[in-house]
């Protein structure tokens, strides 16, 4: 296991610099690195040739050099000069975060789509950081000789460039391929008329296991929960590829639900990019369910960036819920409503529907709000989770009473796939049927409706 040394800078930003330093210790963690040591600066503003101070990158080279450590890995993008330059000073292979990111990426990437996209942004990230990177990239190619005054030849660093390129315009081809197939896969499920919700939040918020719960409590093939399960670990970024399920939830409309990649504090604008076609999934959605660790003292923070994140992504207007997750790790007085009550008792209260006033509860009478407190892990909430998403989409639904006549059988049988169905009746002229059904389903059967 490598041994690295982290390195900041507080720059009076009010940005917490300390947390960020934590959070890039998880990331070197799920990298497979032990962390050795800390250190940072406070400066006014980034050295333009070192990011930190000319003194403190002595500093670092005598720590890295006494805590014999690997790597030393700075707690931001460096540029390709101040790479270079520290490269050289500290003589210790450097990572800044968005290469740690991008390390991890590569690492976790499962499906093609997602090995494609990680290596589209690792290459974009490459580019412009050959300048420098060795003295054999400034060498002149061509012959010896009188052959070479025949032509200035390629650098080293030309030929790599050109390497470079041409890979990356491969790998756009085929990701265009790929985006295409998703593209007819997006469409195929648009056609079916299932409302579209898609989990979004922070990495390690608890997206996989509250996807997990839904496909183990409402999962349409029972007995295969396990086999449509994606991984769920306690570690930043441990999924990656976007999964797409139907949650089937009784006396309940069907919905999909898809799971997307995590977002994270600095996360590389080339990793958003190259990621652009998977992150779809929440554009395009009708609802988003963003998932709160709730139990991170720097949830509020967490939020801020996902909420920036969907910014960039053209995503923010889509309806959203807030699912504060790992609520029974934090203590009552935190929760709405429930302030007084005992440590030993909090599952007993969980799950916490504010009402649309602000007020806790714990029932769904009168709840109106975009807020819901529960544990996924522990399953509590779900019935409650499914409460909400159906109010959130039940714009697009209307209950009524349908005659059906007996030679109409594909409409019963389509209403029975499509519609939540209260009750059926085999009646003298029909089946008559109690439904909450989609409005443009009641208008394509309104001949049917009875008074």
């Amino acid at each position: 296991m490598e041994r690295v040394l982290l390195v900041g800078a507080n720059l009076n930003d009010g940005e917490d610099y300390l947390t960020s330093l934590e959070e890039l210790g998880a990331l070197a963690g799920a990298c497979d690195m032990e962390v050795a040591g800390v250190t940072s600066q406070t400066l006014e503003t980034v050295h333009k040739a070192f990011y930190i101070g000319t003194g403190k990158v002595d500093e670092v080279r005598l720590l890295s050099r006494e805590l014999d450590v690997d790597v030393i890995i700075f707690d931001n993008s460096l540029s390709p000069m101040q790479m270079r330059n520290l490269q050289e000073r500290l003589e210790k292979p450097i990572l800044d975060r968005s290469a740690l990111i991008l390390d991890i990426f590569a690492k976790r990437a499962r499906s093609r789509e997602a090995k494609l996209q990680v290596e589209v942004a690792r290459l974009q990230y490459m580019l412009p950081r050959l300048v420098g990177l060795h003295a054999a990239l400034s060498r002149q190619g061509g012959a010896s000789g009188s052959m070479s005054n025949r032509g200035a030849g390629e650098t080293k660093l030309e030929l790599d460039r050109r390497v470079l390129e041409k890979r990356l315009s491969e790998l756009r081809r085929e990701l265009k391929e790929v985006g295409n197939e998703r593209e007819t896969q997006r469409k195929r499920r648009v056609k079916s008329g299932l409302p579209r919700v898609a989990l979004v939040g922070y990495t390690n918020a608890g997206k996989s296991t509250l996807l997990n719960a839904m496909i183990d409590l409402f999962g349409p093939d029972e007995g295969e929960g396990a086999e449509k399960h994606v991984m769920e670990k306690d570690m930043l970024f441990a999924t990656l590829d976007t999964t797409v399920r139907k949650i089937a939830p009784p006396e309940h409309h069907a919905f999909l639900l898809s799971d997307t990649v995590g977002f994270i504090h600095k996360l590389p604008h080339n990793l958003v990019e190259a990621f652009q076609s998977t992150l779809e999934e929440a554009k395009e959605a009708d609802l988003l369910l963003q998932v709160v660790d709730y139990s991170d003292e720097h949830y509020k923070e967490q939020i801020a960036v996902t909420n920036e994140t969907l910014k960039k992504l053209h995503a923010d207007g889509v309806p959203m819920l807030y699912i504060y997750n790992k609520s029974d790790l934090v203590s009552p007085d935190a929760l709405p409503g429930l302030s007084g009550v005992e440590e030993a008792q909090l599952a007993a209260h969980l799950p916490v529907v504010p009402k649309a006033n602000g007020e806790g509860g714990s029932t769904l009478e009168d709840c109106l709000g975009d807020s819901i407190y529960l544990s996924a892990k522990k399953r509590i909430g779900m019935e409650e989770l499914v409460c909400l998403i159906e109010e959130k989409l039940s714009g697009g639904y209307k209950e009524c009473t349908l005659l059906i006549p007996y030679t109409d059988g594909r409409a019963v049988s389509y209403l029975n796939e499509n519609a939540v169905v209260f009750s059926t009746e085999y009646a003298q002229d029909g089946v008559r049927m109690r439904v909450n059904c989609k409005t443009e389903d009641y208008g394509y059967y309104m001949k049917y409706v009875e008074e």
